[in-house]
Formats: C-alpha cells, sequence, structure tokens
C-alpha cells in the first residue's frame, strides 16, 4: 500500500524540482544558524546563491563524523534549544556519541517516514507490531512506534525483553508484525524451536528489520524460521533514524523517501559521485530537518543505487541493501573482507547457525583471521568428529576461495555465542596492534 501517494509517486522531474527548492531552504538554514556550515562554505568558496540544481549539490563540502562528534553536544542545532521537543544520540562506541535534536516538525516528517516504511510492507491498522528495538537514545524504538500508531495499528514497546518473553508476547497479544535487529529476530527463531513451538502456531505475517547489515540466505532463513514476509530497512541517528529507505513487498531495493532526503553514492577513496549501479558510500543531505539539518553526510555505509522502476509504483529511488561500512571493512594480507561476506558464506553451510565472530590478531608479525561459527542445534552429527572436521574444512576452503583470504574456522557449541538483545550485533574483534 502507498501511504502518501502525493510525494511516493511524483514524476521525476517533478519530484527534482521539490528537492531543489527544499535543499535551498535548508541551505540557507544551516549557513545562517549553523557555524559550522557557514565556516566550511566559506573555506570552500561555496555561493549557496549558485546552488540551483540537485547536479550543482557536488560543489558542496562533505559532513563527516568527525565533524559531528566535535560539534557535541549541540554546536550542529540549527534551532534555540528551547524549539527542540526530543533528542537522542549515537551510542558513542568509537567515541563521542552525536547528539541529535528534534523540532515538533521534524518529529511529524519522522513519524510519516517510518509510517511510508510500514505500509509499503503491507501493514494497516488492523496489525499488532511488536517492536523489539530498545526504547531509548537509540532511535530505532521510537521511530517506528510513532509511524505505526500514526496508520493506526496497535503497538508493542517489548523492547529488549529476552526471546523467551518476546515469544509469550507474540502467542498472549497475536503480534502480526515484528520489528527488530535481523540478528535479534535469529535468537527469536531459534527460542521457539528450544520452546518446542512451531512459527505457524504464531500470528506472525511480517517482520522488518534493520540496524545492521545482512544478506538474501538470512532472508530465507528468517522467512523459514518464523513464518513471514522478511523485509529490509534503512535508517540513521545522524539522518533522522529509521525511516530513510525501505523495501516494498516487491522485495527489489529499498525505496528512499526522496522528499525528505536527497541520496549519492560516492567512491570513499576519490569522493566522486557514482552513477547508479555502482557500488560506493552512501551520502545523504536532509532538505526537511528543521533541529539538525546535514549537508551531504558521509555515512560510512556501502550500497549503490538502482535506475530501474519498481513495479510497485513508487517513483522514489532506491538503493541496495547495505553490504557494509567503511570502517567495518576488513584489511588482511592486502584482501578486503566484509563481515556480511563471510555471513553469507556461512549461511550456505548446512549444518551451521546464523551466529559468528570474527577475531582478528597478528602473530610474529602476520596477520591472522579465526571465524567462530555456531553448530545449528538440528545438525545431526554433531557429535560425530569426522563429520564436524569435515564442515570445518569446507567452510575454510569456501571462505579461501570465494575471498581470498585464509581463515582458522572454529566450530563451537550452539548458543555459546553472546547473544545481544540490543540493537547490533558486535560480529568482528580486532586484537592487531600497530
Amino acid at each position: 500500500m502507498i501511504l502518501e501517494k502525493e510525494f511516493e509517486t511524483l514524476p521525476r522531474d517533478e519530484l527534482e524540482q521539490l528537492q531543489v527548492e527544499r535543499l535551498q531552504s535548508t541551505l540557507y538554514r544551516v549557513y545562517r544558524y549553523v557555524s559550522f556550515y557557514k565556516q566550511s562554505f566559506d573555506s570552500h568558496g561555496v555561493n549557496i546563491e549558485n546552488i540551483k540544481s540537485i547536479q550543482d549539490l557536488a560543489q558542496l563540502p562533505f559532513t563527516t563524523k568527525e565533524d559531528l562528534r566535535k560539534s557535541y553536544p549541540y554546536d550542529m542545532f540549527a534551532v534555540p534549544l528551547r524549539d527542540v521537543v526530543r533528542i537522542h544520540s549515537t551510542s558513542g562506541t568509537t567515541g563521542k556519541p552525536i547528539i541529535v535534536g528534534y523540532t515538533k516538525n521534524d518529529l511529524r516528517h519522522w513519524t510519516d517516514c517510518t509510517a511510508r516504511l510500514l505500509s509499503a510492507a503491507g501493514v494497516d491498522d488492523h496489525d499488532v507490531v511488536q517492536i523489539a528495538f530498545p526504547f531509548n537514545l537509540f532511535t530505532g524504538g521510537f521511530g517506528f512506534h510513532q509511524g505505526a500508531e500514526q496508520i493506526g495499528a496497535s503497538v508493542i514497546p517489548s523492547s529488549t525483553s529476552p526471546p523467551e518473553k518476546q515469544i509469550m508476547i507474540m502467542k498472549d497479544f497475536k503480534t502480526t508484525v515484528l520489528i527488530c535487529a535481523p540478528s535479534y529476530a535469529v535468537n527469536i527463531a531459534s527460542t521457539l524451536g528450544e520452546l518446542q513451538i512451531r512459527a505457524e502456531s504464531l500470528n506472525l505475517k511480517v517482520g522488518l528489520f534493520g540496524a545492521e547489515p545482512w544478506g538474501e540466505n538470512l532472508r530465507s532463513q528468517l522467512e523459514e524460521g518464523l513464518h513471514i514476509t522478511a523485509l529490509d530497512n534503512y535508517g540513521l541517528t545522524e539522518v533522522i533514524g529509521p525511516g530513510v529507505a525501505g523495501e516494498c513487498e516487491q522485495k527489489n531495493g529499498l525505496h528512499v523517501n526522496e522528499d525528505h532526503f536527497i541520496v549519492e553514492v560516492v567512491d570513499s577513496n576519490t569522493l566522486a559521485p557514482l552513477p547508479p549501479g555502482r557500488e560506493g558510500e552512501l551520502v545523504f543531505t536532509t532538505i526537511t530537518k528543521e533541529g539538525f539539518p546535514l549537508i551531504r553526510y558521509r555515512t560510512g555505509d556501502i550500497s549503490s543505487l538502482i535506475q530501474e522502476p519498481c513495479a510497485c509504483g513508487r517513483t522514489t529511488r532506491r538503493m541496495h541493501r547495505v553490504t557494509g561500512r567503511t570502517d567495518d571493512l576488513i584489511f588482511i594480507k592486502g584482501q578486503k573482507v566484509f563481515p556480511s561476506q563471510i555471513e553469507e558464506i556461512l549461511l550456505e553451510a548446512e549444518g551451521t547457525a546464523p551466529h559468528y565472530r570474527i577475531l582478528l590478531d597478528r602473530q610474529e608479525g602476520h596477520d591472522t583471521m579465526e571465524v567462530q561459527v555456531e553448530i545449528s542445534e538440528s545438525y545431526p552429527a554433531f557429535d560425530e568428529l569426522k563429520n564436524l572436521e569435515r564442515l570445518r574444512d569446507t567452510i575454510s576452503r569456501r571462505i579461501e576461495v570465494v575471498l581470498g583470504v585464509v581463515a582458522k574456522v572454529t566450530l563451537v557449541e550452539p548458543r555459546s555465542l553472546l547473544r545481544d538483545s540490543g540493537a547490533k550485533a558486535r560480529r568482528v574483534i580486532d586484537n592487531r596492534t600497530g
């Protein structure tokens, strides 16, 4: 279902004209009220009067995560603090957190964006939506909560309750929609098996999963394990939170809410814009945000844009699913590897569970990689050493053939790797120094 046809199905020329008008208004706002942007534009010789088309966006300098950290806490706000009615932040696990402020209009727009994603997934006012994202400074829980309420669905903010509690809620409250990180949905699916509860006995019909990269193999496992349609969504706190882009029921790319965000893909080394189909770093410019507007923000997320129209009728540009992050990219022995690539290989191997950890180390001056992966509880040969050795060797060879990297594969017992009930799973531990 298309919730806001007047924006989601605009002809491309009209949509781009709307983007330009909103971009120009945003540029005036940040130049006047955010000292960082005034200094940045002036130092790069930018005259915002000359930005008259989407193509002119390339004249503007980028904004980076480090720029936002330096502005902690409020220096990037474009409105007085009295006009900010909500504050969220990033986790700050790799440095100072980034503080994001929302005005009343920002919250309205954010609500519209997440409501569109839910509608695109087939969610309506007859659904019971269970949100298993944290409800705290993280944006995931609140973003979807307000969108679901807007379309009239019943909302259960189950937050970070353990999987057993999540399943009890699903059974008793007849949940039809699950929203969480894909790794946490895997935990719920495996717990169903432990409790000997058949997924088809639940009322679930669709899952919206985001906050971390995930691939088609994991989609298949979730759809089979939970008896749902599994759809991807994309967002990040700095830009707005969830609601930036999401899949429709066609499962053919994530529709970007382009009346609120301008999306680009650039080469992460040269920063040159890339055409549709070419994979690079996602860059977003917000064009309706009042409290915390961003110009050409480098997300660090890797994806590409899709040129062809979607069968659903929306005219908004789509992006492929995020394959990884520039800061998650593993450099080892001259090779580049994303954790998501290793995950896809593991999911192809019969007998493994979709829980893994990558350990990087340095021994005698040489980089080493160990991939720890759980054995599936249903694997019939769990106690047969020869079969386990064969499975381990198969995975190791597959990683070397596909990725060109030699990795030690360690098979571990089911449920032995730490489960995260939060928004994201930590996949890589890098112990290398120097």
